[in-house]
This record gives C-alpha cells, structure tokens and sequence, in this order.
C-alpha cells in the first residue's frame, strides 16, 4: 500500500524546489535517497525518473497539459514510494523525513481555493495557475515505524583465503542454474576445518548488490558441544533481524511469519554448521531470487528434494597449501627452507585449519626454523588422531603445538575457556571464568587470537573452531585439576548471575526480592549505565544465560539454577521468547523443588505461568497457577496467595472465563490490600479496569485505571505505569473525552519506545486506531491498525488476527487507492 502522505509530500518537495521555496526539504530528501539507492537499482531508477521529470507545466499551464504533468508528477512520487515500500528501512527514512518536511496542508471547512473555471479543490493540490487563498494539507498524525536496518551479518573474509578457485567457480555456476521463481537452496559440505566457512564467507560477500534486503548469517552449531541450536531460536534469530522483535510461541507459526516477513524480499542467508537436511528445510524461505547457503559436515542430501545445489569441499592442494602456509608465515623466511615447508605442508594434509595453526605458531617464533615444526609435527597425533580416517590426522599435533608455546598464563585461559557452555564469549565473561582483571583477559584474548586459536564473532565477542574448542576441553582435562575445572565454570555461571541481577535491579525493581548466593561473589559487582544497557547486554548474552541456567541445573546447583531464571525475568518479559521462557522456568521450578525452597517454588510457577498465558497454552498456565495457589496457602503466605489469583484471573480472562476472572482479581486485590502491598494492589485495579474495557463500561475503567496509574507512578514503576495510562487514554476517549484520551495515548507511546517494549507499542497503536474508527477517519484508522500489525504478526495468532480483522471491518471504499 502507498504510503499517502509520503506522496503529497514528494510532490510538495519537487513543486516547491522547482519555484525556488523550500530548498532544505528537497536537498534534505536528496541526502537521504542519495544514502539509500546505493545497493538498489531499481530503487534509484525511481528517484532519478523523479528528479528529473519537468514541472514547468504543472507550475505554469493550464487545461490538460497542465494536469498531465501533474498527473506524471503524481505517478513519479507514488512509484517511488511503492519501491521504498519493499525495503522497510527505506520507507522508514521517508516517513522520517516527510514528518519533518510536511505538504501544506487544507481544511475543508475553513479553506476555500478557487481556481480559474470556478473549480473547488479539497485535499494536495498542483497550482495550474492562479490560486486566492492559502494552501493547507492536513494529514492524521501516525506513529512512525521503528527503524530497521538492511542486515549484512555475514563473517569476514579471511585475508589468507587462496586456492578456491575451483570452488568459487563451482558455486557460481550452482547460482546460474538456479529456477528465478523460487528460493535456491547450495549445501557446501565437507571436513571439519576444511575451510567451509570460509569459502561460503567470501563467495556470498562478493554478492552484495545481488541480495539488496541483505545477508544473514546463522550458525546451527552441528558440532557444538551442547547440541545444536533449537530451531525456534534460530527462527526467532532471523525473524529480529528484519525487524520482528516478538515471534510464536509455536514452531510451526514462526515458521510460517519467517516466510510470510520474507517473501517479497531478495536476501541471502548462510546456515552454518548445519547437521541436518531438516533443521535446513525449517529456515527455506518463499522469496525467489533469494539464497539459502548452508555448510555441513553432512553431505545433506535430503534437501534434493527441495532442489538443492550440492558442493563437496575437498583439502587443498600442495600448492595452495604451500601458499597459505607461505602467506602466514612470511615468502622470505618460507624460501630459505622450502624442503620444510613442503613436509609441514604434507603433514597438515591440506586442512586449512591444520596449515594456518601451523603457520601461526611459526610466526609466534621468528628464530625457530621450519625444520623444527615438522618435527614437532611428527610427535604424535594424540586425542584428536581419529581425524586421520578424514585425512586431517596431524591436527591434534598442530594444536597441541600451538598451545605448547603458549604463555603460562595464556594457555591456563585457553583450556578454561574450553570448559566454559558458552560459545561466543566476550572479555568480561573470560575473565571472571578465569578469575583475571579484564585488561589481563583482553592482553591473553589477544595472544589466543594471535595464535589462531580464537577468532573475533564480532561485537566485541569470541569464540573457538570447533575442533579447537574440543582441544582445549581435552587439555582442560588433562592438565586442570577436578576442582579448578568446577571452579572455573562455577565462576562463569556465577558471573552471569550477578550481570542478570543487576539488569533487573535496574529494569524491573520491584521483581528484585528473593535472595542471591554466589559461591565466587562478582567484585566489583557488576552495573550498567541505565536501562536501555541492561536490556542490550542481555539481548546480546541471551544464548550464553540459557546455556548457564542449564549448566546449573546439570551440575545441580539447585539455588544458583532457579535463581538465574528468576533474575533473567526481565529479559522474558521484554523479549518475548516464548519457547526459551516455558523452557528455562521449567529447568527452575525443578531446581526449587530440589532445593526445598516455597518462595523459590511460588515464583518459578507464577513467572512461568505467565509464559505459558501469553504463549496462548492458557490450561497449562491455569494449572501453574493453581499450584500456586495451592503452595502459597499451604506456607500462609498471603501476597504470594495473591499473586496466584491474579496471574488465574489473567489466564481465565485470556480463555474468555470473564466472570471466573474478575472474582480472582478482587479476591486478589482484597489480599494486597489487607497485606499492606500497594504496588500489587494497583496491578489488580489495572487488571479490574482492563476487564471493564472488554465490558465497555468506560466510566468504571476510567476510574479504576486512572488510580491504577497514580498508585504506580507512585510506586516507581514506570512500565506498568505506562501500561495504565495506555489503556485509561482508551477509555477517556470511550467515554466521550476523546482528546484527553489521544493525548494519554500518545504519551503512553513514549514511555514503551523509552521502555523498550514493542508489544505494548503495538498495542497502544492498536487503541488509537479504534479511536480514529470510531471518529470515522479510516484513513488514520488503517494506517494505525497496519503499524500494529507489523509488530503484533510477531507476538502469536490471537493479536495478530484481532487486528487484521479490525482491518478488513473497515469499508473497502475507505482504503486509499
């Protein structure tokens, strides 16, 4: 759909440039497209036919010559818009600009334009040639639409890539046959450290313009040692990065978003690490033209019948081999001993892994000849030698080489790391697994780095080759001792107990009120600058908290276990991660039973309870909750009593049980009350007032909401706040206040952009459009009811389909053309 107002004010800009008024909107707008159509031809075809069509007629004739070129004006605006349309950060940076740079703007009732022939003209308009009379435009206002950026995630070309170009060829030619209708599916497949990646990397980064909605990079972790990754997370991973922040809690759903979100898109995605044709087909888009990379281990061949490509990577060849050994360690010093870098070369067996590791030791040593490392090469295969059925059956001699002449320090982090269920990690979480100073651990990342035994995954994180990894754990055995390795992953854990503590101190406070034990106390404890840091570390941790949480619990670390899960609530509550929210209360329940701890028990079953309601799993959520209930009465724990029967009053309302809920929520808010706890009393009046609203009994609302938002004020809550003002705005403007409840409203939006909360940004969106139905502006009404669908087609069926059947209720005469 056009975006209207970005028309009028395209033509607004190119009339008013052609006349000499208003330079800074138009050179403003040739900022902007000049910082977009870089990467997107057809895109930039549609400025230039923009830029460059005549107005001389528009301006200056009259009759039909005038209105044909205001009629092509008019058609160069809208079809430049349409394109942008495709790319979401395109149309986003021409919303923004339109709301700074505005057509004029028209009331009907106030603004009478008379043109030669006595003709009446409402709305934007092109001067045919004299106009009395102002010119004013006036559009409703519409929230503008987050940002999203066009992904390029894939990971860095090696500087040492030689020897493919058989490979490289191979690949295009895979590409050249492709079917233009459909998504094309490549498997390159072959030998750990045989360069897969690395091959997938530079081949994709030299097709940039090809996929102008971007590249995406996923790592399945096939040969990670904890399994490989759950698809919902992949899925979820993929869908944030074109700018859904909530998805399904069903798979199957998610699923079916990421092809519904990608398919008029042209991208490429690299999965890596892939360990099956399944985990693969769950990630194919519906988008032709569009690429799904993947590389395996596994040949992969159940995606034939998906009509995929196949690529086995082979080793090297002696002479790349030789150039990549030659590369790392320097032309001069390789040709004074070529003899010895031929053996060091055939010992590698052409891995690629295998020659830079060699290389990179080599290069630590300046004053070792060559001749030494193939010695040292030929000094046993060790535990890793059951790669040599693969032909790679030097690489546990390479490693074990390499961390030979590691210093002390740096090879005792090295095999700690290896210990660690994290698989990307950063310099803080080394160093506290580590028990280091930070800039000790950034000077010893460093020297791993420099040895080829680490490589940077970006934002400022790590992480090991797989075979690698599996080295270091090997050490770690063999040359840590039993409690210095429980220590050491203790520590980790530990650390990111302390991290999540203190994001939710800070983003949900009131949470904050069971108890913390560390074995290994952070110091100094960790802190964050405000809000918006907390949320993003744990966005950026999320995988490596999942992975501690289950550590804790294998390692029965009972309290640490549940403790984590409960500090990590506010990273539930923001993100939306269904399947990793039911999953990870699960793990903490467990370990609170095992703990015998009734306050521990009480929120596992009540945070995960919420989880499961709003995952739609609305019996499984009565059933928690009701445990609760029960767990709270047996302990005399009256607020934990009440918590119970409110989060079985939002369960029941979510059901359609609305008689069912509201005696839970006064029973509830009789308890608080009589407890003394006045946040939660509050919580209960807003629960009370949303049931009112269902009843369409917005004075009751009104009140019940309007003391629901001072109590929270009150109490320094600001998302729950935030939360009552939106829905006491909706009901002011049910119950005849329609301006003070638009103004609630759209304060109400602030606080949830400031909150960092999407989903109560749609549905605040949401309200505001049925306050402009109910004014009869369809107009506004569907350009609002759209911005919340973007978001809500994350969040599950029932919000999603709620709004698109608001959309099809409005008239089809009311839709703009």
């Amino acid at each position: 759909m056009v975006d209207v107002r970005v028309v009028e004010a395209l033509l607004s800009a190119k009339v008013s440039h052609a006349v000499g008024r208003d330079p800074a909107a138009w050179q403003a707008l040739t900022e902007a497209m000049g910082s977009l159509t870089g990467l997107d031809p057809e895109l930039a075809a549609a400025w230039r036919d923009l830029r460059t069509e005549g107005v001389a007629g528009a301006v200056e004739a009259a009759g039909p010559a005038g209105a044909a070129t205001a009629a092509t004006l008019r058609a160069r605006a809208a079809r430049l818009t349409a394109v942008a349309a495709r790319n979401g950060p395109s149309l986003d940076r021409l919303r923004r600009w339109a709301l700074r740079y505005p057509a004029p703007e028209v009331r009907g009732d106030t603004v009478n334009n008379r043109l030669d022939g006595g003709a009446q003209v409402h709305g934007p308009v092109v001067q045919a040639r004299d106009i009395t009379g102002g010119i004013h435009v006036h559009h409703a206002p519409v929230a503008a639409a987050p940002k999203r950026p066009i992904p390029r995630q894939l990971l860095p070309a090696s500087p040492y890539f030689t020897g493919r170009g058989l490979d490289l060829r191979a690949l295009d030619e895979l590409r050249e046959e492709r079917d233009p209708s459909a998504a094309q599916v490549i498997v390159v497949s072959g030998q750990a450290g045989v360069g897969k990646t690395a091959l997938a990397s530079r081949w994709l980064g030299a097709r940039v313009a090809e996929f102008p909605d971007g590249q995406l990079y996923v790592n399945l972790g096939g040969g990670a040692p904890g399994g490989p990754a759950h698809p919902g997370d992949v899925l979820g991973y993929l869908l944030r990065a074109f700018g859904e922040s909530i998805e399904p809690a069903d798979l199957a759903e998610r699923a079916a978003l990421w092809r519904s979100v990608t398919a008029t898109l042209r991208f490429a995605v690299m999965v890596d690490d892939a360990l099956s044709a399944a985990e693969v087909r769950l990630l194919l888009p519906n988008a032709p033209g569009s690429l799904v990379l993947a590389t395996s281990r596994q040949r992969l061949t159940g995606l034939a019948v998906d009509g995929a490509g196949f690529w086995p990577l082979g080793v090297l060849d002696t002479e790349a081999a030789e150039e990549l050994f030659t590369r790392g360690t320097g032309r001069t010093r390789a040709a004074r001993e070529p003899a010895a870098v031929r053996e060091v070369v055939a010992l590698c067996a052409g891995l690629p892994l295998a020659v830079r590791l060699a290389s990179a030791r080599l290069a630590s040593r300046p004053d070792q000849p060559v001749a030494s490392l193939r010695d040292a090469l030929t000094g046993g295969a060790g535990p890793l030698g059951v790669l040599r059925a693969e032909g790679a059956g030097t690489v546990q001699a390479v490693l074990d080489a390499s961390y030979g002449v590691l210093p002390p320090d740096a090879a005792r982090l090295y095999r700690r790391l290896g210990l660690l269920p994290a698989v990307v990690f950063d310099t803080a979480l080394a160093a506290a697994a580590a028990a280091l100073r930070p800039d000790e651990a950034e000077g010893l990342i460093d020297v791993l780095v420099e040895a080829s035994l680490l490589e940077p995954a970006g934002g400022g994180q790590f992480r090991f080759h797989a075979l690698v990894r599996l080295h270091a754990a090997q050490r770690a055995e063999s040359d840590e001792t039993a409690p210095a390795r429980e220590d050491t992953v203790r520590r980790h854990v530990d650390w990111c107990l302390a991290t999540a503590t203190s994001a939710e101190a800070l983003l949900s406070p009131s949470h904050r009120t069971l108890e913390r034990t560390y074995r290994f106390p952070a110091e100094p404890p960790p802190a964050f600058t405000g809000e918006d840091a907390a949320l993003a570390w744990l966005e950026a941790h999320r995988d490596a908290l999942i992975a501690a949480v289950r550590q804790a619990a294998r390692a029965r670390w009972h309290d640490t276990a549940w403790q984590l899960v409960d500090a990590l609530w506010p990273m539930f509550l923001r993100l939306r991660m269904y399947d990793t929210w039911i999953a990870s209360h699960e793990i903490g329940l467990a370990a609170a039973r095992d703990s015998g701890n009734p306050a521990a028990q009480a929120r596992m079953l009540t945070s995960g309870g919420i989880g499961l309601r709003s995952a739609g799993r609305h019996e499984e959520a009565v059933r928690w909750f009701s445990q609760a209930l029960d767990l709270a009465r047996q302990q005399g724990d009256l607020r934990d009593e009440a918590q119970a029967l409110s989060g079985l009053g939002s369960s029941y309302r979510a059901a359609g049980h609305l008689e069912l809920a509201e005696e839970m929520f006064l029973q509830a808010l009789r308890l608080r009350e009589a407890v003394g706890y006045h946040r939660g009393a509050a919580l209960s009046r807003l629960r009370l007032g949303e049931l009112a609203l269902e009843r369409d009994d917005f004075a009751t609302a009104s009140r019940r909401l309007a003391r629901a938002q001072a109590e929270l004020t009150a109490e320094r809550d600001p998302y729950d706040a935030a939360r009552a003002r939106a829905l006491f705005g909706y009901a002011l403007a049910g119950a005849g206040r329609r301006d003070d409840g638009v103004r609630e409203l759209r304060l109400a939006l602030d606080e949830f952009d400031a909150a960092g909360s999407p989903f109560w940004r749609a549905r605040t969106l949401e309200m505001l459009g049925r306050v402009a139905e109910r004014d009869g502006d369809a107009t506004a009404a569907r350009q609002l009811y759209e911005d919340a669908l973007r978001i809500f087609t994350g969040a599950g069926p029932v919000d999603a389909r709620r709004v698109e059947g608001r959309l099809r209720g409005l008239r089809p005469e009311d839709a703009p053309p």
